[in-house]
């Protein structure tokens, strides 16, 4: 099923070019048919944003050994279609999309409401067309402008919700990208499958592309939602050991694609469906005793006597359903995941290789400044009184992040006289209308402040040493943490982010010397990288932390190294919730503020902080930024640590000169200039 542009002189060309291109796949092209339509109720809007509808015919070439060979050589010619042709005059081809390219499933879809879809589509109304499953989905577009192909299904997936960590998640996938190679496609087809996400499409249709790759690439669609959207495993002390190794060494290989997801997915053999960890979509289901099952955010979806339902129930959060169309049974959430779960020896395999920080080699740290260094150095970095006593400190006496009343009346920091962290040029975004937020403290049981860094490997055929990774509690370290990751088995490169200013600097030339230190520590073999402003005296300043992790995230994801290596930062910075949540949000895997601790040391010295010892401060200062971390990211809905890291979820207020761009690209969500 194709949307086609509606000029005739543009879709006799694409309809050429998509004949010459599934040719030089080696398959034979039929032909097209033009879809049959009655467009007479439909709105002004979608009328004239109506492409024209075809559909096109592929037979298999004799190379193909079976129905799953072509379903992903198809899947192969609707990726390059979806580049190539607009690609040539992308304004004039803009209206040609794929809605489907299968064996077993076909799409019908457009900017109409359900009870205007089998009217306008005159095949639905066809007594010989019948099937044995249908997806069906009607939405109203919160985050994107509705146009036909942004409508539902996608190609494998219906999604009632909203992914809140889907900038983090694309930038991720890209990351991985040069790393896949899967055994079920050539590699020569395999190329021609990136990228694999269209970030011109909504967050459903992003998923989906993610969602169809990783099926396609050989993962069965419950294993592929169990890594997608897993359930809140780290806190929960009543699962079974089985799942829970499960999900902790998938955990090694993709982080959560996060936020409220009532999501059914199928691939014309089994259908499935399964609920985000909060539950904050609903899905109910009937099975009627002539064994049709039906699930719906609403009861009442399709009208079934009371007496012909067999039983009804819910999907509860994290939960899913699978109905196997060729075995003709229902399969429970209990079944599926036990099954997936003892595919491998996950437990095995996570004992063998993952390296818990605890057991990392102890190692001593360097002694505290003097007053007098610590002084400087906190002048250096533009601390204040302000900053010691109504934040470090109450973060120390209090145990939790300090709350302030009554407005915030600070000047913003492009309007502010004096001189700003670039951190305050950002603002935390939240969660609205329909994506509510989490309440981090009575739902404990679903967050996770744990994470993991290292390299990552092959996503597409994990094997044991996919989980060589080190376990971090919290991505906040301590110097003897710090102290310890030096010691590890990953080879760790310290990066400078000092630049001289007794000559004449430029942020982006210090930038690129410094993306050129960090490639060559790539090609040496480095697996941590490990960013550092200690130093800075009457001749040395810092990059600002903030700007170096994020131009080196989004550098490195350009290179296709990204997730060869973690990046970890050594910042004098850093000391408010706020600064570390940004770290995070830019792309640092784990922070060191180590001027915080500093910091604590000197109120303990000067009183403020009596009866405590500097361990003592330091643990409940760590506990409480990790903990206001948690408070951020739930505040978007965001149940994760390491769904937030790189998701960028943060709005600028800037004004920056042109000249500034490049310097900012990967910082900047929007710019005034």
């Amino acid at each position: 099923m194709v949307f086609l542009p509606q000029d005739p002189v543009i879709r006799k060309q694409v309809q050429k070019d998509v004949k010459a291109l599934v040719e030089e796949e080696g398959q034979s092209f039929l032909g097209w048919r033009t879809v049959p339509v009655n467009d007479s109720f439909v709105g002004d809007m979608a009328k004239k944003s109506k492409p024209f509808i075809r559909q096109m015919f592929i037979t298999p070439s004799n190379e193909l050994k079976d129905q799953n060979e072509f379903e992903r050589k198809l899947y192969v010619i609707r990726k390059r279609l979806e580049k190539e042709i607009p690609a040539t005059d992308k304004e004039h081809r803009k209206g040609f999309y794929i809605c489907s390219l299968s064996t077993r499933t076909i799409v019908y879809k457009g900017m109409l409401i359900p009870e205007q879809l089998d009217s306008f589509y005159i095949d639905l109304n066809h007594p010989y067309f019948k099937s044995a499953l249908a997806l069906v989905h009607s939405r109203f577009s919160t985050n994107t402008f509705p146009s036909w192909e942004r409508s539902h299904p996608n190609r494998m997936t219906i999604h009632n919700g909203e992914f809140n960590t889907i900038k983090g998640n694309v930038k991720w996938m890209q990351a991985r990208e040069p790393q896949c190679k899967s055994k079920d496609f050539h590699a020569e087809d395999q190329r021609k499958l990136f990228p694999i996400i269209d970030t011109d499409g909504s967050d459903s249709s992003m998923f989906d592309n993610c969602f169809e790759f990783l099926h396609l690439s050989g993962r069965s669609l419950a294993h592929t939602a169990m890594m997608m959207i897993p359930e809140p495993w780290v806190n929960d002390p009543l699962m079974e050991q089985t799942k829970k190794s499960f999900y902790e060494y998938h955990s090694c290989l993709m982080e959560p694609w996060d936020g409220p997801a009532a999501v059914v997915y199928t691939d014309g053999k089994q259908i499935g469906a399964c609920l985000d960890r909060n539950g904050l979509r609903p899905a109910r289901y009937y099975v009627t005793k002539d064994g049709m099952i039906v699930l719906g955010s609403e009861v009442g979806a399709l009208d079934i006597f009371a007496e012909d339902i067999e039983y009804k129930d819910r999907l509860h959060p994290g939960k899913m359903l699978l109905v196997d169309l060729e075995k003709g049974r229902i399969i429970p959430d209990e079944e599926i995941k036990e099954q997936i779960a003892k595919e491998q020896p996950y437990r095995q395999w996570l004992e063998e290789h993952i390296i818990r920080l605890d057991e990392l080699e102890e190692t001593s740290t360097a002694s505290f400044l003097s007053g007098e260094e610590r002084m400087k150095q906190q002048l250096a970095f533009g601390y204040t009184n302000e900053e010691l006593n109504k934040i470090l400190k109450p973060m120390v006496t209090d145990g939790k992040d300090p709350v302030g009343s009554m407005g915030y009346d600070s000047p913003l920091a492009v309007l502010s006289k004096r001189p700003q962290l670039l951190y305050n040029y950002f603002k935390q975004l939240f969660a609205q209308v329909t994506n509510p937020p989490i309440d981090a403290i009575r739902e404990e049981v679903v967050t996770a402040v744990r994470t993991t860094i290292g390299p990552e490997r092959n996503l597409l055929d994990p094997e044991p040493e996919s989980c060589k990774q080190i376990e971090l509690d919290s991505p906040i370290l301590k110097n003897e943490q710090l102290a310890k990751l030096l010691k590890s088995p990953f080879k760790i490169k310290t990066i400078s982010t000092l630049f001289s200013v007794n000559s004449e600097w430029d942020f982006e030339k210090r930038l690129d010397e410094l993306f050129a230190d960090v490639d060559q520590a790539v090609v040496n073999g480095a697996s941590l990288l490990l960013l550092s402003d200690r130093g800075v005296d009457e001749e040395y300043a810092a990059l600002p932390a903030l700007l170096a992790v994020s131009s080196l995230h989004h550098h490195l994801i350009r290179s296709g190294t990204r997730s060869k290596v973690s990046i970890l930062i050594e910042t004098a910075e850093a000391r408010e919730v706020h600064h570390l949540a940004a770290l995070l949000g830019f792309g640092a895997e784990a922070i060191n503020p180590y001027l915080a601790y500093e910091s604590l040391q000197g109120l303990i010295e000067n009183g403020d902080l009596r009866g405590t010892s500097i361990d003592q401060a330091i643990n409940v200062y760590c506990q409480a930024a990790t903990d206001g971390i948690l408070k951020v990211l739930s505040k978007m809905g965001i149940s994760t640590i390491q769904s937030y890291q790189g998701a960028q979820i943060f709005e600028a207020s800037v004004l920056i000169k042109q000249s500034s761009i490049n310097i900012l690209q990967g910082l900047l969500r929007e710019s005034v200039e």
